[in-house]
Parts: C-alpha cells; sequence; structure tokens
C-alpha cells in the first residue's frame, strides 16, 4: 500500500468558483477516488489562498474586515465543492496559525542559510492610500508618445513598455492622488543558487511532464533571478519574522505562503485525528530524507508551473523539507470552442450549473476529455448533452434497467448460479487492469473509452439474446434468468470502473446491486446466486431546455454580479500578479492609433518587411498587466522573442498554435522585461479592443507578406 498526499492548487478568497476552476478539482478528486480504490491510502487537502492586496481591497470595497471576506467566501467555495462531490479530507484556509508557522519556519531556514538578501527598491507610492501601487493600480501619460490614461508598465497606444515611475502626470487608481516616489527596502529569495538543482530535479525522476520540463528550460536559458518575497503594509498576510525593530512593517508576498498552504492543511489534519485510527504523521510525508518512501502531488494549472516547478521545489530544498514526488499540470477550459464570454453566458459559475444540471455530468464529460498532457479542453455544450445521454443512460444505465426486471419479476431478484458466458466476463473483468492503470497515469479520456467499449460489449450480448424475446417461449426461463444474469454483472463491472468519476451514481448503484464494496480488487468476485433489489431509475437524461436555461441564467447572474478579475481558468492566479508564462516568451506591441494625415511612398511601404509567423508559445509576463509574450517562428534558425500590449484582449491559449503576422526587420527594442523583435499586427482601437491578425493554417512559416 502506498502512502500518497494530493493537493489541487488553492483558489484565491475573492470570489466564485466557476466551470474553469473545476477542471482541476475533478480531475485531482477523481483521480485520488482511483488510487483510494486501487486500495492506497490516499490524503487530500487543500485550502483558501487568503492573502494580499486584492483581498484586503476587496473587504474594504465591501465594507468588511479581512477576516470576514475571506470567511464567507470560504464558505461559498466550500459548499460549491461539495455540490460537486469533491471529497477533500481537509479544507483549511492560508490565513491560520499553522500556515504563518510554516512560513516563518521556511523564512528562517533560508535566511540562516544565506539564502535571503535585501535591496532598496523604488516604488510610487498613495499618499491618501498610504500604500505602494502596483503597476495596474497607476495610470498617467505615455513617456514616449503622450497618450493619456495608460498603465503603469506598458503604452497601449505605442507599445512602449516602461517603468511605473516614467509616467507623466501618473496618479493613483485607488485614490485619483498624485502618487511619491518612495524607496523601501525589499526581502530577496537567492533563486538563481538553486539553479543546478531545479535543472536536475526538473528532469528527473517523471516529477513533471515532458512539455513543462522543456518550457522551464526556457527560464533557465534566460537566466534565473531572485524573487521578490516581501510586500510593505498596509498589507493583509503575515508579518516577515527578525526584521530590524526600526524598519517599517514588512510582509510575505501572497505567492510565498500560498503553497505553503498545503503543509498547513495537512498539518491542521493531522492534529484533527491525532490519537484516532486514522492518524497521519507530518514528518513521514514531509521530512527531507523521507525514508518512509511517501508521496506527494501536486494538480495545478498551466499558467501557474513557475511557482510550482522553480519556487516551491527551491523553497522546500533550501529550507530542508522534502519535495513533490510530482506536479502534474493541466490546460484551460473552453467553451463552445471559446474563450468562457459572461455575454453568451458560457462564463457558468459552479452555483449556476449545480441548479440547473447534475454535477455528475460534468465530472464523466471533463473525464471523457482529460488526459495526462498539458491541454485545454473544450466544453461544448450540445457534445456534453449527446454524451452524457448516450454514454450513461443510453448505454450503461440502460444494461441494468432492460436486464432488472426480469431478474426481481420472474426470479425474486436471484441471478444465476453459475456464468454462461464467463469468457465475456473475464475479458472486462481483465480490462479493468488496463482502466485501472489509465487512471493511475491520468489518462481518463481512454479510461472512459475502454469502459464505453465494455458496455457496448454488453448491449451487443443483450441484443443478441434479446431476453424479451425469450421470455414470450415456454422453458426458457433458466436461459433467461443466466442472460439478463450476464448483463448484471456486467453493469456491475462497470459501476466499478466509474466509481471514481461518478460516486453518486455509483453509490445508488450498490443499493440496487445489494452490495457493500465497489473496489477495484472487488471485480474479481462475480454476482453468483446473490440477490438484487427492484431497480429505480438512476440516471435522466440531460434535457436541452435546462442547458440553455443555465446559459440564461449565466448571462443573468454575471450581469449583476461583482465578477473576480481572473484572467483565466486557473485557481491561484485570481488577482494576484502570477508568473504565467512558464517561458520567456515574446510579445507584440501594436501601433494602431489611426488616421495619419500624411502620405507615404510605396518605397517607404517597401522597407517594411512582414512574415508569417507561427505562435510557438504565448504567455503573461511577470510585473506586467498590460503585455503578452509571443515566441514566434518566422522561418529563421531561431524563434523570435516579441512583446505586445494586448493582454486585455485576448488569454494565451487563445493565439498559441496560430499563424500571425509578424514585422520582422523593425529594430530590435531593449524593454524592462527582455527584447523584443519585431511586432506582431492587430487592428482596432487600442482603448477598446485589438484584433490579433491571423492567417490561414496553409500560409508557409517565414513567407514574405507582398
Amino acid at each position: 500500500m502506498r502512502e500518497i498526499l494530493v493537493t489541487s492548487a488553492l483558489p484565491y478568497a475573492n470570489g466564485y468558483i466557476h466551470l474553469g476552476h473545476l477542471v482541476e478539482y475533478i480531475q485531482t478528486d477523481i483521480w485520488v477516488r482511483a488510487m483510494k480504490a486501487q486500495g492506497h491510502q490516499v490524503t487530500y487537502v487543500c485550502a483558501d489562498d487568503a492573502h494580499g492586496t486584492a483581498i484586503m481591497l476587496k473587504a474594504e470595497a465591501n465594507g468588511v474586515t479581512p477576516e470576514e471576506q475571506i470567511a464567507s467566501v470560504k464558505a461559498s467555495h466550500e459548499a460549491d465543492f461539495a455540490k460537486f462531490l469533491i471529497d477533500f479530507d481537509n479544507y483549511h484556509s492560508t490565513h491560520s496559525e499553522e500556515n504563518k508557522h510554516f512560513s516563518e519556519l521556511i523564512y528562517r531556514r533560508l535566511n540562516s542559510a544565506g539564502h535571503i538578501s535585501t535591496k532598496d527598491v523604488k516604488q510610487l507610492f498613495d499618499p491618501e492610500k498610504q500604500l505602494f501601487l502596483a503597476d495596474r493600480f497607476v495610470k498617467g501619460e505615455c513617456p514616449e508618445c503622450g497618450a493619456l490614461d495608460q498603465y503603469g508598465d506598458n503604452c497601449e497606444a505605442c507599445g512602449t513598455t516602461y517603468d511605473a515611475t516614467d509616467l507623466i502626470n501618473p496618479h493613483s487608481t485607488l485614490s485619483n492622488a498624485t502618487p511619491v516616489l518612495k524607496t523601501s527596502k525589499h526581502y530577496f529569495f537567492d533563486l538563481p543558487e538553486f539553479e543546478q538543482f531545479l535543472k536536475d530535479w526538473t528532469r528527473s525522476e517523471n516529477r513533471l511532464q515532458v512539455s513543462v520540463a522543456n518550457k522551464l528550460q526556457e527560464w533557465f536559458d534566460a537566466g534565473l533571478t531572485s524573487w521578490d518575497i516581501s510586500r510593505d503594509a498596509p498589507y493583509f498576510g503575515f508579518q516577515i519574522p527578525d526584521t530590524p525593530s526600526d524598519e517599517p512593517e514588512k510582509y510575505f508576498y501572497v505567492w510565498l505562503d500560498a503553497p505553503v498552504g498545503y503543509m498547513a492543511s495537512f498539518k491542521n489534519l493531522c492534529d484533527k485525528r491525532e490519537g484516532s485510527d486514522q492518524a497521519l504523521d507530518f514528518d513521514r510525508y514531509w521530512m527531507q530524507e523521507n525514508e518512509h518512501k511517501t508521496e506527494v502531488y501536486h494538480f495545478i494549472g498551466k499558467d501557474i508551473v513557475y511557482f510550482h516547478a522553480l519556487f516551491w521545489p527551491a523553497m522546500l530544498a533550501g529550507s530542508e523539507f522534502r519535495t513533490p514526488t510530482g506536479v502534474f499540470a493541466h490546460g484551460f477550459l473552453m467553451v463552445n470552442g471559446e474563450k468562457m464570454s459572461k455575454s453568451r453566458g458560457t462564463f457558468i459559475k459552479a452555483e449556476t450549473y449545480a441548479e440547473h444540471l447534475h454535477p455528475e455530468y460534468l465530472r464523466y464529460y471533463f473525464a471523457s476529455k482529460l488526459s495526462d498532457k498539458v491541454e485545454d479542453i473544450n466544453l461544448d455544450l450540445e457534445d456534453f448533452m449527446q454524451k452524457v445521454n448516450s454514454d450513461l443512460v443510453g448505454k450503461v444505465v440502460n444494461i441494468a434497467s432492460r436486464s432488472a426486471g426480469f431478474i426481481v419479476k420472474k426470479y425474486d431478484g436471484m441471478l444465476s448460479e453459475i456464468c454462461v458466458e464467463s469468457e465475456l466476463l473475464e475479458n472486462i473483468t481483465k480490462t479493468g487492469d488496463e482502466i485501472a492503470a489509465a487512471y493511475e497515469n491520468r489518462e481518463f479520456s481512454r479510461a472512459m473509452r475502454l469502459i464505453m467499449q465494455c458496455a457496448d460489449k454488453a448491449n451487443e450480448y443483450i441484443d443478441e439474446k434479446k431476453p424479451w424475446s425469450l421470455a414470450k417461449i415456454e422453458g426458457t426461463e433458466q436461459e433467461v434468468q443466466d442472460v439478463c444474469s450476464v448483463a448484471i454483472n456486467i453493469f456491475r463491472q462497470l459501476m466499478v470502473y466509474l466509481a471514481p468519476v461518478l460516486p453518486e451514481l455509483t453509490a445508488n448503484a450498490k443499493a440496487f446491486l445489494n452490495i457493500d464494496d465497489l473496489s477495484f480488487a472487488s471485480r474479481n468476485q462475480w454476482l453468483l446466486g446473490h440477490k438484487i433489489n427492484k431497480f429505480k431509475p438512476l440516471m435522466q437524461r440531460i434535457e436541452e431546455k435546462d442547458v440553455a436555461a443555465m446559459v440564461e441564467d449565466s448571462k443573468a447572474s454575471l450581469a449583476q454580479a461583482d465578477a473576480p478579475t481572473a484572467s483565466s481558468n486557473n485557481n491561484n492566479s485570481d488577482n494576484k500578479t502570477a508568473v504565467v508564462n512558464t517561458q520567456p516568451v515574446p510579445a507584440a506591441n501594436t501601433d494602431s492609433e489611426a488616421g495619419q494625415a500624411d502620405y507615404i511612398g510605396i518605397e517607404d511601404f517597401a522597407k517594411v518587411e512582414m512574415k508569417v509567423a507561427h505562435v510557438l508559445a504565448c504567455n503573461y509576463v511577470e510585473g506586467a498587466d498590460k503585455l503578452l509574450q509571443f515566441t514566434l517562428d518566422v522561418g529563421e534558425d531561431k524563434p523570435r522573442n516579441v512583446f505586445s500590449g494586448i493582454r486585455k484582449f485576448y488569454e494565451p491559449e487563445q493565439l498559441l498554435d496560430k499563424k500571425v503576422i509578424c514585422v520582422t526587420n523593425l529594430a530590435p527594442r531593449k524593454m524592462k522585461f527582455g527584447i523584443s523583435e519585431g511586432m506582431v499586427l492587430s487592428t482596432g482601437n487600442p482603448k477598446t479592443q485589438l484584433t490579433v491578425v491571423t492567417l490561414p493554417d496553409n500560409c508557409v512559416i517565414g513567407d514574405v507578406l507582398a
């Protein structure tokens, strides 16, 4: 028996859970249930990520304390997770004594080992709000082109990247006050000291998916930098201990104590279970040597890989704790092939979905789409309805419904003493080994395909034998019982295989089958001479009207709601400055201020070289609220790095793998975040909407546009 600790990324305590979030929690919950069903000891913990400026400001806007804000959101999150049958062993908060203890312990160990340094940092300060301003809280005139109302990191009009301190006539978006320049001491974790360790760690023992490890290599190539782990007061979080008494209060940056929340939630559970037969030993899972061979796995969104695969293992290694056995990243959720949209009603809250449709429908559909790859998945609402109705109602449940009646009415619920189709049942039983392996390897879509193949075999068998016809023929009583008993046994096997995905359905199936165990091992014991109970409908078809009502309800609720400003489907990054680029990618700046009065000659236009470019990668830029960073293949020996001020109009995944137009003979420009080696063409108004010009897939990479 393996001892396994599993976590999901912590949802930010600033807004509701939506279907994008649920991809991760459903994936994790299925994996945990599958591993438990295979006989392993698995503990699943999570928590609310409850610190940061965004929460402090949200609480202020709502007229409550930060503690009241996070308590209310935590209750909402837990209610939503319960609706979708997410079975945490413990759900905690990063605003806890356990998290404070481990955050301070890790910091002190890092500091004692010489991994913490300080440096003076100049920042804009709001004299009215009495806080330092992040770039997204400052606006002013572009120092390059003079455009008004530009944020503190990038001009949307001309694309220039700058420091917030370079803005002309800056003002705070929080108070409209004129900020002043202040210097503050910041604390840094020396990440470059761990470069060799991280290079080895990211490539060892299948800790990461290959694609993730390859992307992280780009960060190594660019060079790791020290990580700012401090924030100035006022700030909602934990104070950094042992700072000089004459120094202003310093707080841990939210991204330091967020992953520590995994340890804290587990410690909280250990304390709760102390002295019981379910007791857990914290050190057994987290001690550096890990002599007990326990395993720790993190399930996360692809946009927070940097934190979990670089910062987190380096922090743990530097503070003498064990590192994760594996970090599993997943892609984002699209709805009907597009980014979730409030106007179209496809930005769906978990609560709204649950008001109209059974959560197990979604659990199955996600399972049918999820693999071990870092790929976005698409919730096609029409396909969703058809797949659930066809697979679960039309195939699986139908096996029981079309066979149980004969057994109960004609044979008092007793199944045959022998199996007349032992080869068929043995094949389906043996398939369980493949299904179990697919679950463990997170190849859920493969597992669902194998299960439905078994269901198809059962229905083919029933259609061939036609028990409804046999029942009309005198002297076939035993054959009818035998055929229906085979069908019921196959149904039982399917319930074993689907239990991690559909816990409520399988619980009801247990009652119908009159059994207590649906573990993977139980499939080897067939139901012979066994009495079943009267069949009751186990699942209803999805009706088109219910899906339509959910979409309309989403439009209405989101129009009224104060929705959280989450830029993606991930969990930890809501309203926090997240490093979402899992590689140092380029971004494209656009100069779309239209209406030039002066004409140019053809010779001027001919100087501009535009080529077909393939978007190899597109990511957010750490510390830049307005930029996206592109890695472009323009048919040269190596890809180009391009920055673009279009973040407010696109999620990175929308542009991945697209064919775009790149101006390739634009002089490279040194920016705050690196060198930009071109420009990606867009059209529109940079104030309201920019649309990247995309080309058909058959365009040849590197071709020059005439």
